[in-house]
């Protein structure tokens, strides 16, 4: 994973989590891997994933099982949207908008363009 220098690590790890559940690569119910685990695969120090997990948590998209480890929620892909939707519209959203003001470009134009990377990304998943 690159990290960006524009986004907090924490937060950037945290839609990274939520990138794998959405494209159903971690389950709801699922265990997570651990603190320490996650650190080392990402190559990150620990406080940062334990503050992502603990970002998680409080928007309800994984939760802790004491003495057994973290789930992902079952509702998982229904809060990992919902938080992803708000961070889009709020982030996003606006330089995009900006973007196809100033280059003059009416949304009909991306139609084609989203179907196209749409079909890519279904391919990707089969």
């Amino acid at each position: 994973m690159e990290f960006r220098e524009s986004q907090p690590i924490y937060l950037q790890i945290a839609d990274f989590v939520c990138e794998k559940i959405l494209l159903q690569q971690w389950l709801p119910g699922q265990r997570i891997p651990s603190v320490r685990e996650f650190a080392i695969q990402l190559e990150v120090n620990p406080n940062t994933v334990l503050r992502t997990y603990e970002f998680l948590q409080q928007e309800s998209i994984i939760f802790n099982q004491r003495g057994i480890g973290l789930f992902t929620a079952e509702d998982a892909v229904t809060q990992a949207t919902r938080y992803r939707k708000t961070q889009f519209v709020e982030k996003d959203l606006p330089l995009l908008l900006r973007s196809l003001y100033l280059l003059d470009m009416d949304t009909e134009e991306l139609k084609p363009i989203y179907e196209k990377f749409k079909k890519q990304m279904l391919r990707q998943r089969s």
